[in-house]
């Protein structure tokens, strides 16, 4: 999917504001998507809207608003593909306090059922990647097919191949460690080019809170912007031009 900055400023955009994965934290996500309709700010979150936090039913609800009033968009993450796979009655595996918490919380909300029904939709046809000019966003991982093709049409209602896949799920060994994680590399950020900026979430890198910029072998670069919302950490997102 590409992200037409012409397009944006006509409908009176000024830039991009693009947040990390939120995990079912509901009031950061209410103060980033408040900044960013006073700053005429597109918001496009990464991916993961829900899950180990206290309030995925809010967050959900934050999500349709901002698709409902055209002022942004979530990209398609590995837990928002599970949470459909799981409400649409699939067995899945997860740990307790991700996708059985927001299960649960689902169940116990007023308009759960009218959530669940819409994330089933919306998480269907959200977006794998976009691209806007010199810049990438998706959830996981780059490859570099991702810079000359769109997204598959509903890339969140199928099994995915191998881009969709490493949109999703980055980069992995098919190892798991000792944590019941699996084994992921970055080995994806060497592939790069030169003046591309991709943004992603998915991994919890940085040491310190902020975004964690790293630089591939070609010149690329990658900023890592999951900073731990929803797991004792908190919700960061990047502000930019219109290019």
């Amino acid at each position: 999917m590409n992200l037409s900055p012409p397009a944006l400023r006509g409908r009176g955009f000024r830039g991009l504001r693009i947040v990390g994965d939120v995990h079912g934290e509901s009031e950061p996500f209410a103060a980033a998507l408040a900044g960013a309709r006073e700053a005429r700010l597109y918001v496009v979150q990464l991916g993961d809207l829900t899950d180990y936090g206290p309030d995925a039913p809010g967050v959900l609800r934050l999500a349709f608003r901002m698709l409902d009033a055209r002022e942004g968009l979530f990209l398609l993450g590995n837990h928002d593909h599970k949470l459909r796979r799981a409400l649409m009655g699939a067995q899945v595996r997860s740990p307790a306090e991700a996708i059985p918490r927001t299960l649960a919380q689902l169940g116990s909300a007023p308009d759960g059922e009218a959530l669940a029904t819409r994330a089933v939709q919306e998480i269907a046809r959200a977006p794998a990647w976009l691209r806007s000019g010199r810049r990438l966003c998706v959830h996981a991982g780059f490859h570099p097919a991702m810079l000359d093709a769109a997204p598959p049409p509903m890339a969140g209602a199928h099994k995915p191949g191998p881009v969709v896949s490493r949109a999703m799920f980055g980069q992995v060994t098919g190892r798991t460690l000792e944590s019941g994680y699996p084994e992921r590399l970055l080995r994806w950020v060497d592939r790069i080019p030169r003046g591309i900026m991709v943004y992603v979430g998915h991994d919890r890198r940085s040491e310190d809170g902020r975004p964690l910029e790293v630089q591939g072998a070609q010149g690329g670069v990658a900023l890592f912007l999951d900073t731990g919302a929803g797991k004792g950490g908190h919700l960061s997102w990047v502000d930019l031009p219109l290019e």
